[in-house]
């Protein structure tokens, strides 16, 4: 369950940090803050790094397990962006481009 928590919080907390309006006066124009798999790794090791701070997920303390999170994160985050948009669940299919 705390693997369910951990996806979550790094899901909306990548949403918010790239797509976040109250951000657009702050956000640097590089496309770092503009990709949300850039933007879910590191939000993923962040969130690692915070993960003793709550109880809705713990892990330890290893330098892979950063890493691994921060990967999770990063997919989860891209797939999220691409099932789910503004508008709902995005039904863009390869013909359409």
């Amino acid at each position: 369950m705390s693997l369910i928590y951990f996806i979550l919080a790094a899901y909306g907390l990548t949403q918010i940090l790239v797509y976040a309006k109250i951000f657009d006066r702050i956000r640097p124009s590089s496309y770092f803050f503009h990709c949300p798999m850039c933007m879910g790794f590191h939000v993923g090791w962040f969130l690692w790094a915070l993960n003793g701070q709550t109880e809705l997920f713990n892990y330890d303390y290893s330098i892979a397990t950063a890493f691994i999170l921060g990967c999770i994160s990063s997919a989860t985050s891209y797939i999220g962006n691409m099932v789910f948009g503004d508008r709902g669940i995005n039904f863009k299919t390869w013909s359409d481009e």
